[in-house]
């Protein structure tokens, strides 16, 4: 299995390029099986879960093939397709829940293994079924699988009017790429507003369909009888972005990151401002970038993570990190998953001094972390680990980074780039 081995107290200098986003190229992969024409989709990120939803396209009988030099592919779902997604593919990545509506959409039916995927909570996909329930669709859930079907004498699922429970982003996504081919119009509130989502959007729209308001809870889709076949260009990872930006204003230096959107990452970056980070936006020649740049010991800040626009889930683990070495006491609370601070054991391990009540870590920063071996426990808890090491004093060693190899396009080539003493040890 392989590890991480960083030895910490180098500041880093440079450029990144930001790689396509993870949750942006997994809904479009799935896209493709909605039209019989080729889709193209460049800037996929190198991961492991784009490689696991590739995988499972083919077993249905996609066509596909990889192409250029950054990361593209062409698809192509045409007849015949297995609607199937069996367990061995699907308990890796609860993602493959997004083949159920395109599949239903164009062929009326699917076989959808319930998924698996990281242990930092419950994500139900009871939200899932009960939106293809209001749009016609048969669910029942038999032997671990969803087993859905468009009722007898019906060929299209039909528009609908959907407000899930809670905000959900695969659901949303679902939703749009089902929508897009019912009978008639949908209405999804209360829906995601994460920038995946509107790229999703985006590239249906360049396949035919007729979405508004897509960034805001309210989503209009009128269905349409057919979709063709598009090339579209992945958006760039603003979780990826965030987490150089915490990297490099954790461990000092000058950084710009190629392709960064600062306006994906409002929250994050309004943060890093507070604690003193100086960051500069703006676009030039080679399109969209952020630098970054740190002096000294930044401070403390303390932040609640919700749903987008707000501070993201997915790089609370990171900013707390900064907050370990940062001047002053913070206050961190976890409002979207129950099981979100396992990184924390390990950054105790490292010397930070962290105390958990529930959803509420409190971190009194300290001067510096001190390495030693930690264990990865999910996909962003990884990425922590990886910045606590580029500031602990001495050798750190990250175990089990096939979590960090699922959401993260080669993060050890990129760190060695700017400055980083890191190396993959096999």
């Amino acid at each position: 299995m392989d590890k991480l081995r960083i030895t910490g107290g180098r500041t880093l200098q440079g450029e990144v390029t930001i790689s396509g986003a993870k949750n942006a190229a997994l809904p479009e992969l799935c896209a493709a099986l909605l039209t019989e024409d080729p889709v193209t989709l460049n800037n996929l990120p190198r991961l492991r879960d784009v490689a696991t939803m590739r995988q499972l396209l083919d077993n249905m009988g996609v066509q596909t093939q990889t192409h250029g030099e950054r990361g593209g592919i062409t698809l192509q779902a045409a007849d015949p397709i297995q609607a199937v997604a069996p367990y061995e593919l699907v308990k890796t990545m609860r993602a493959s829940v997004l083949v159920l509506g395109p599949l239903l959409a164009r062929f009326g039916h699917a076989r959808v293994s319930l998924p698996g995927g990281c242990a930092i909570g419950s994500r139900p996909v009871d939200q899932h079924i009960k939106g293809m329930q209001s749009m016609g669709a048969e669910i029942v859930v038999e032997h671990g699988y969803m087993v859905a079907r468009l009722p007898a004498g019906k060929t299209r699922l039909h528009g609908a009017r959907i407000a899930t429970d809670m905000v959900t982003v695969t659901g949303t996504e679902n939703f749009l790429m089902a929508a897009a081919l019912a009978e008639g119009e949908t209405l999804l509130e209360n829906a995601a507003q994460e920038p995946e989502i509107g790229d999703l959007a985006q590239m249906l729209i360049a396949m035919g369909a007729k979405i508004e308001g897509h960034g805001t809870s309210r989503i209009h889709i009128q269905g349409v009888d057919r979709l063709h076949g598009c090339t579209h260009q992945v958006v760039a990872d603003r979780i990826e972005t965030g987490t150089f930006l915490c990297a490099v204003a954790a461990t000092g230096g000058d950084v710009v990151l190629r392709h960064g959107r600062a306006d994906h990452l409002d929250a994050v970056i309004d943060k890093l401002h507070e604690a003193g980070a100086d960051i500069e936006a703006g676009k030039d020649s080679g399109g969209d970038f952020i630098r970054v740049r740190a002096t000294g010991r930044l401070k403390a800040q303390s932040f609640r993570t919700t749903e987008y626009p707000g501070f993201p889930t997915d790089m609370q683990a990171q900013f707390m990190v900064l907050n370990c070495i940062a001047e002053g006491t913070s206050k961190v609370t976890e409002t979207i998953f129950e099981n979100r601070f396992m990184h924390v054991n390990e950054l105790v391990r490292l010397g930070a001094r962290i105390q958990t009540d529930g959803k509420v870590a409190v971190v009194e920063g300290i001067q510096r972390l001190s390495g030693a071996t930690v264990m990865a426990t999910d996909l962003r808890a990884s990425a922590s680990l990886v910045i606590a090491g580029l500031v602990a004093d001495g050798e750190t060693v990250v175990d089990r980074i096939y979590h960090l190899d699922r959401g993260y396009d080669q993060m050890e080539e990129k760190l060695r780039g700017i400055g980083a003493d890191i190396e993959r040890v096999k």
